[in-house]
């Protein structure tokens, strides 16, 4: 291909695309300084586009069509491109610049941003997510007001990696355990049990363990509630009911603790009252 097919409409004639004669109605536009045989670019870059007479850019300007803008202004209909805060009308500005883009944070260049996106994705924000705290095991949590009718109490933790079992005792002052709910992850091997009981007067009581269900994995988060009613205690495990464990001690203001041991890790114990 030579000069004059890469800048004309491929017919060798005068005219530009759309119809368009060009200035002085020559075949091929005058270079200033007469016509190179290879054209030098700004910056020293040869071949491509040559710079036309009067072009502010080394893009030519066709009749009939608007220029490339180098400036606010830009072409009829179309937003330019932003060199300063404020960016295209109805348009986001560029990274970088201030003010960013409307919800959404500029690209970080600094330590302290988030990771780059991976290969064909577009960047996407991290949110940076407080760090958890961990609630010392054995960990016993006070019930200033006892237990009473729609008091909910809710703990979220972790099992551990190769659990054995963990428990959670509500205890009085005396040292009564009126529930005792005690997931076993290996008895008799690798049987799984939820066994619950309650020990008065320092003497254990029959044993529970009918389940529909064992809902703690290994290794895996949890979150246990615990409604206390006027009847019982009603436990759900990860948003599902798992059973309820009828009083047998109906003092239910003197159980004072709740007591949490085991293989597994806490980040949080709360207790409130429904209404």
């Amino acid at each position: 291909m030579n000069l004059a097919d890469a800048l004309g409409d491929g017919s060798g004639n005068n005219q530009a695309p759309g119809g368009a004669v060009w200035p002085g109605g020559n075949a091929q536009p005058q270079w200033p300084g007469g016509q190179p045989a290879n054209p030098t670019w700004p910056g020293g870059q040869a071949g491509g586009q040559p710079q036309w007479p009067g072009g502010p850019s080394p893009n030519p300007t066709w009749p009939g069509q608007p220029s490339q803008p180098s400036a606010p202004g830009g072409w009829p209909g179309q937003p330019s491109q932003p060199s300063a805060p404020g960016g295209w009308p109805g348009q986001p500005s560029q990274p970088g610049a201030p003010g960013g883009w409307p919800s959404q944070p500029s690209q970080p260049s600094a330590p302290g941003g988030w990771p780059g996106p991976a290969p064909g994705q577009s960047p996407m924000p991290v949110v940076p997510t407080a760090p958890q705290k961990s609630l010392a095991i054995p960990y016993e949590h006070a019930l200033r007001n006892g237990v009473y009718d729609k008091l909910l109490i809710t703990i979220c933790g972790n099992i551990k990696p190769n659990p054995d079992r963990f428990s959670v005792n509500f205890l009085t002052a005396n040292g009564d355990i009126p529930l005792h709910f005690n997931p076993r992850f290996k008895e008799a091997g690798s049987r799984k049990a939820m066994v619950r009981n309650s020990c008065l007067a320092g003497r254990w009581a029959q044993e529970e363990r009918e389940v529909s269900t064992f809902p703690f994995t290994a290794g895996q988060a949890f979150e246990i509630k615990v409604m206390c009613t006027n009847q019982e205690f009603k436990v759900a495990v990860n948003g599902s009911h798992l059973l309820a464990f009828k009083h047998r001690m109906h003092n239910l203001q003197s159980i004072t603790r709740l007591h949490v041991a085991g293989d597994l890790t806490l980040s949080s114990v709360t207790d409130t009252r429904l209404t």
